[in-house]
């Protein structure tokens, strides 16, 4: 028992210590400042690098409870009436516990959304992405899953008959959870790596996705990344191996 005790608290401090690696790496390729909490919005629209601190900076002023919640008046929403430039688009789950705007501290106009349980994403979904790109000449998307998806859980369990068109959310999520469960992790752990593998494969789905997307990553456009948001801290931690692999810091020791 004792040694079992050891190597679960092992296992948890070596996660820990990785994740905080991570997202150590992630601040410095960002030049993310430690104590800045804001990014001009102008400037996340016309660079999507830029876009990204803007993202990560709102989270942090939510996580915090330092959230500031900008343009959420009636004057906001009537000075969109006319057109609409979001810097981000966001292809989430459609949990509940996941209000997008709220979560990066964002407001009416900032941020072009699709969602559906667990990111799962069809022909409808690549066509709103590719208007978003190409219309709206917005060039970051971010691939948002979550911790205790719900969808991940049920491509977990493979139930043999489930209903209606549930089915097709599970084909799409089985690779990512038999991923999962070939690392015989404990159940818990087994399920957060389910949704990992899950936002990491439909991150190089969008990234290979001809030709709008594929031909825009490629030419450093478009960027397509991947990030977790967790449920009990608040904090969307994207994905070190989507940022690591953009155009910018691809060469990048």
């Amino acid at each position: 028992m004792k040694k079992l005790f050891k190597i679960i608290v092992a296992s948890i401090f070596l996660f820990s210590s990785s994740n905080l690696f991570a997202q150590d790496t992630i601040a410095k390729l960002l030049n993310l400042e430690e104590d800045q909490y804001f990014a001009d919005r102008d400037s996340a629209y016309l660079d999507p690098y830029y876009g990204l601190k803007k993202l990560i900076y709102g989270n942090k002023r939510f996580a915090e409870n330092k959230s500031i919640n900008p343009r959420q008046t009636d004057a906001d929403l009537k000075n969109n009436e006319l057109g609409q430039k979001p810097f981000a688009t966001i292809i989430g789950c459609a949990d509940s516990r996941v209000p997008n705007e709220i979560i990066f501290d964002q407001g009416v106009g900032d941020l072009f959304i699709t969602r559906t349980a667990g990111q799962v994403m069809a022909e409808a979904s690549y066509g709103t992405i590719e208007y978003a790109t190409e219309v709206l000449n917005t060039h970051l998307i971010v691939v948002l899953g979550h911790e205790s998806c719900g969808a991940v859980q049920a491509a977990m369990k493979l139930p043999e008959n489930p209903p209606g068109h549930v089915v097709t959310l599970i084909n799409s999520i089985k690779p990512a959870s038999l991923k999962a469960k070939s690392a015989n992790l404990p159940e818990d752990e087994s399920l957060n790596l389910a949704v990992k593998e899950n936002v990491l494969e439909q991150v190089e789905l969008l990234r290979e996705l001809e030709p709008v997307l594929s031909r825009g990553f490629e030419s450093g456009r478009i960027l397509i990344v991947g990030a977790v948001y967790n449920l009990h801290t608040g904090k969307v931690e994207f994905l070190e191996e989507t940022i690591t692999s953009l155009p910018k810091f691809k060469n990048s020791k």
